[in-house]
């Protein structure tokens, strides 16, 4: 086995060792261990919790003017840009995602720091029309300490994501990020302390869900959750935080529709589907994984979809090539949930695949990477056996989180949009036509918190980014939402009437019967 690294926790403004065992990580496109991590123990979280109040009380970040704040941001995103290289080298490396996709996607993060630098700078404060001689401002507090789980698909854009208005707001911060990923989530910390984040704002603690994030979310002094996973995953976590009434944000699983309507640009959708459908894997959220067509252009669509599927099965190779198109799944575990879910729906004679459908073999024609020791699945349609069948199977409700996709048929709007809220998740969704009226009249009807019009997977700092239905989450990321989230409201009430108007209003306790006032 080639010679490991091992990463620490980053604690207080500096890497410190974990108590608890060792996390291995490894590379997905090799099947193989390249480093190794340390975890935080019951009495790592404990200290770490304690010191993230201790700095939160002291005031040092969470009492800091706000523009000060603004600025420090401003350089986390100098700061960040100047690191891309070894970040995205990284990134590839313990994701397996293709480093075409890291170039795009990492460069983006700094938009995060960015909007909510300008946010401290540019927000109002309240003052409210209360009734009589009274002055009511409205000011935003920090809340304490939060914690923030990270998932393993985007590692380093949603740490971000939940950084940004965290930090704005004046908070202590705690990340747990994936067991799987924890890596690139450790490397913010010099970046962060560098530009001016103050030793204790800003925590990694690596370690594993049933264990260090436990600890972390049942804490009492830690006042807000936020949350990427799964739904089960995501419902037991608030059970928890529930029981110490804290904040809680959880976005959670998603199963997206994405409707090809008649009027609809044949080849843009299908660049659509592709997009939607098998970026990262197919390991995001929002994948387009329920692809519902019209009918009166259903053969077009599978045709020049499977067209297009090949092509990226054909240029799959190492993720750190620039000329790969996809990379590995993230594990041995992942990649069985995804063919498991492939084998029960062809298996139970409901389904068929167009394209793939099994484990990759072989290797890549365009780099000679051996796919048998990797994690690759290539992306797969899957289409009914005979009518609807492929309603009936559980690819049709479950994520597989995967570059897994089933495509039905429709005749009517009203049948398209009952097969897209035919579900219990409602995160993203998507709809391809060129009728304007008709974009308008369906996405209205979607039960959905994002939906996209002729495009998929458009993600802006400002842009909410949250489930309309319970099992892909509570409340939201981006945009001021989210650093309201982060914030607790403070109302202030002046009395300025004069010592006399005062003396005669409000003497709840004078003699005689006159008027009082209440309220």
């Amino acid at each position: 086995m080639a010679r490991t690294h091992t990463y620490s926790m980053w604690v207080a403004g500096k890497e410190q060792p974990g108590e608890a065992e060792l996390i291995p990580v490894e590379d997905p496109a090799i099947g193989e261990v390249f480093a190794q991590c340390h975890a935080a123990s019951t009495s790592d979280v404990e200290r770490t919790i304690m010191l993230a109040q201790e700095t939160f009380k002291s005031g040092i970040w969470s009492k800091s003017p706000r523009h000060h704040r603004a600025d420090v941001l401003d350089k986390c995103a100098v700061l960040l840009t100047e690191a891309l290289p070894a970040l995205i080298e990284l990134e590839v490396r313990q994701t397996g995602r293709a480093i075409r996709e890291m170039n795009a996607q990492v460069p983006s993060l700094v938009r995060w720091f960015k909007y909510y630098a300008s946010l401290l700078r540019v927000e109002e404060q309240p003052v409210l029309p209360t009734a009589g001689k009274l002055h009511n401002f409205l000011q935003r507090a920090p809340l304490g300490v939060v914690v923030q789980i990270t998932p393993f698909n985007h590692p380093l854009l949603i740490a971000v994501k939940k950084l940004a208005p965290a930090l704005a707001a004046g908070n202590s911060v705690i990340v747990k990020p994936s067991e799987l990923t924890p890596l690139t989530t450790l490397l913010l910390g010099p970046i962060l302390k560098q530009a001016g984040i103050p030793d204790g704002v800003f925590n990694v603690l690596p370690g594993y869900g049933a264990t260090t994030g436990k600890m972390l979310v049942q804490h009492p002094l830690v006042r807000k959750v936020d949350v990427t996973g799964g739904t089960m995953a995501g419902q037991a976590i608030g059970g928890i935080v529930g029981g110490n009434l804290a904040r809680y944000t959880a976005e959670l699983g998603g199963k997206a529709p994405l409707i090809v309507f008649e009027k609809a640009d044949v080849q843009l959708a299908v660049n659509g589907i592709a997009f939607g459908s098998f970026i990262a894997s197919g390991q995001t959220c929002i994948a387009s994984t329920r692809i519902i067509v019209d009918n009166k252009i259903l053969p077009q669509v599978l045709e020049q979809l499977k067209a297009k599927t090949d092509l990226i099965t054909q240029r799959i190779g190492a993720p750190n090539n620039g000329e790969s198109s996809m990379g590995p799944l993230i594990s041995a575990k992942q990649l069985g949930n995804a063919e498991a879910l492939v084998v029960e729906a062809i298996d139970g004679g409901k389904a068929k695949a167009l394209t793939g459908g099994s484990r990759m073999q072989g290797t890549s024609s365009i780099d000679g990477t051996d796919f048998s020791k990797g994690y690759f699945y290539p992306p797969t349609i899957l289409v009914s056996t005979e009518g609807d069948s492929i309603l009936k199977t559980q690819i049709w409700r479950s994520e597989a989180f995967g570059p897994v996709i089933v495509v039905v048929g429709f005749d009517t709007e009203e049948q398209a949009i009952k097969l897209a809220n035919d579900s219990d998740f409602g995160l993203g969704a998507g709809i391809w036509t060129q009728d304007l009226a008709q974009a308008f009249r369906v996405s209205e009807q979607i039960d959905a918190g994002i939906t996209w019009v002729n495009t998929h997977h458009r993600n802006d700092p400002s842009s909410p980014w949250g489930g309309a239905k319970s099992s892909s989450g509570v409340g939201s990321e981006n945009g001021i939402d989210a650093y309201h989230a982060y914030t607790t409201i403070k109302s202030t009430i002046i009395n300025y009437a004069s010592t006399e108007e005062s003396l005669a209003a409000d003497d709840w306790f004078r003699d005689g019967a006159g008027a009082v006032r209440y309220g």
